[in-house]
């Protein structure tokens, strides 16, 4: 009875039991079913873009314009399709239209922001620094993605949408900052030098 259920349970693509066990030791799955250690540079790269999305999600408890509420949900599921990509050696799930859709955004949210002169400090209204630090962890992210490309190779589109995802994070720090009433915080070099 118990082998029966366990091969219900691992049939399709639902989780339909969370506590298994089977990392006790160290080790987790990957999608092709193959194991590795947990401190893998795979698992570590994994992991980062899952923090990324789940900083996303933070993003989203944040009043913001419904234009970037949209392009951040579609976001989570574009990082959502990373992962698996990542927990699947030797495919390649990304899409070069999954890396251009970001070029857009940043383009079509940049527009109207006028241009920068100085560097900018992370700060201001509660939503763009919570974008801010979207995109530290986005860099974070591609941190790994770069480590783990030097021993097994990512796609193209999977390191080039990480890359545009923090551009487009920084973009969105300022334009938070500006629907919020808000300008840029910027940079004031050797403001407390003696």
């Amino acid at each position: 009875m118990t082998e029966k259920r366990n091969d219900t349970e691992r049939k399709g693509n639902r989780l339909s039991k969370i506590v298994t066990r089977t990392g006790d030791a160290g080790t987790t799955g990957l999608g092709d079913g193959s194991r590795t250690t947990k401190d893998s540079l795979r698992i570590d790269a994994i992991g980062e873009v899952d923090e990324l999305n789940s900083s996303i999600g933070l993003l989203l408890c944040e009043e913001l314009p419904e234009p970037v509420r949209a392009a951040l949900l579609d976001i989570q599921h574009d990082l959502f399709d990373l992962g698996g990509e990542l927990c699947l050696p030797g495919m390649a799930v990304m899409k070069d239209a999954q890396v251009a859709r970001l070029e857009e955004l940043a383009e079509e949210f940049n527009h109207d922001l006028p241009m920068l002169k100085e560097f900018i400090l992370p700060g201001g209204a509660r939503p763009a620094a919570v974008a801010h630090l979207c995109r530290t962890v986005c860099r974070r992210a591609e941190r790994a993605m770069v480590r783990l490309h030097g021993a097994e190779p990512l796609s193209d589109a999977a390191r080039r949408y990480i890359n545009r995802l923090s551009d487009l994070l920084f973009i969105l720090g300022r334009l938070l900052n500006r629907a919020g009433g808000r300008g840029d915080v910027l940079w004031q070099k050797g403001k407390n030098a003696v």
